[in-house]
């Protein structure tokens, strides 16, 4: 009769205590940001591999288009401020328990109006004066673009998602119109060869640089980073961010505090579409001064990415609109200098929200689970 099998030793609380703390430790925003990281650039080694492409050489290259200029960092630097922008009025929403999708459509109604506005304005206004106004129109045009999400949300009880998402393919739409009909914002045409778009700004609507004429750095880097900043200290230190948290765990109870819930969230949808709005303007007011077809360049998808990457934290939105405008110029370069296609860094880029969004699924079915 052969022995009882021998059962493994029952653990320790000691060594519970540790498993949980690791298992802790590993759901940890900022874990789940590196083994992100580290498994979206694995893939991206593969694409340059099979490019046929050196990792040295790739690596050279798209350090180059990243860093190896002042050009280059004061591009990458008005990237990440638009897409900042962007992100900050998303945590906002989002901290009202609003998924506000609508960053492109928001974009480009606040480019259309900085546009319109700034070709309105007289060729010697100082720019003391023009910068403001032009910013100003944007942010107001995209927060009325999201206050008819916002307003079907409080009277009829639409999903926000729904209705920023189908206002996107209006607003593109809409630059669309306005650069192609003379009677609009299109420049007079003189010849076949004169381009679909609006006249430039005059000098005084023009975003001045904040580095010399080497850089192309604008002002909106400073403005998004101030606006980041001033945003998390209202969202963690102030009445208004305690409310707008209230409303996002709970707006039936928020609504038994006494908590106006439809204004509140309404005015958090309201201010992420003026910060996309405000994105708009400052494309249109960064060179080369105009509203073009195309001109967001994807920039209002891109700003919800960033967002959802950051998770509430305004810290992680300034961190990852970086990544990511130093990753968009880096990989024009990776085409040019390393022959391997611009795309890798879409791929990598989309990875990594992949698995970001992989593990907070996850953590939220273990939390619910538990």
């Amino acid at each position: 009769m052969s022995p009882p099998p021998l059962s493994a030793p029952a653990p320790t609380p000691f060594s519970r205590r540790s498993l949980a703390r690791a298992s802790v430790a590993l759901r940890h925003p900022v874990a789940i940001g590196v083994l992100a990281v580290v498994l979206a650039g694995a893939a991206g080694l593969g694409l340059v591999i099979g490019a046929g492409t050196a990792p040295a050489t790739a690596w050279d290259a798209l350090v180059e288009g990243m860093f190896g200029s002042p050009y280059t960092i004061g591009s990458s630097l008005n990237s990440a401020a638009v897409l900042a922008l962007i992100a900050t009025g998303f945590t906002v929403a989002h901290r009202a328990g609003l998924v506000n999708v609508g960053g492109e459509g928001q974009l480009c109604a606040g480019g259309s109006a900085a546009a319109a506005v700034g070709l309105a304005l007289p060729a010697g206004i100082p720019t003391a004066l023009g910068v403001p106004v032009v910013l100003v129109a944007g942010f107001v045009a995209g927060a009325a673009w999201a206050g008819i999400a916002a307003w079907l949300r409080m009277k009829r009880g639409t999903s926000e998602v729904i209705t920023t998402l189908l206002l996107n393919f209006v607003g593109v739409g809409l630059v669309s119109v306005a650069v192609h009909e003379e009677a609009l914002l299109r420049q007079p045409v003189t010849s076949s060869e004169t381009l679909p778009q609006s006249a430039p700004l005059p000098p005084g609507a023009q975003l001045p640089l904040i580095n010399g004429a080497e850089s192309p750095a604008t002002a909106i880097v400073v403005i998004a980073a101030v606006a980041a900043v001033i945003t998390g200290i209202v969202l963690r230190h102030t009445a208004v961010g305690l409310r707008l948290r209230s409303v996002g765990h709970s707006p039936a109870a928020s609504a038994r505090l006494g908590l106006p819930v439809r204004r509140l969230e309404a005015a958090g949808l309201a201010f992420a579409g003026g910060a996309a709005g405000l994105a708009g303007a400052a494309l249109v007011a960064i060179a080369p001064y105009v509203l073009a077809e195309h001109f967001s360049s994807g920039y209002g998808f891109s700003g919800l990415v960033v967002g959802l990457l950051a998770r509430g934290s305004l810290m992680a939105v300034v961190a990852v609109s970086l990544l990511f405008g130093f990753l968009t110029n880096g990989g024009i370069n990776l085409q040019l200098a390393a022959e391997v296609p611009a795309s890798s860094v879409q791929i990598v880029q989309s990875l990594l929200v992949l698995f970001v969004a992989a593990a907070m699924f996850n953590n939220t079915r273990n939390g619910s689970t538990s």
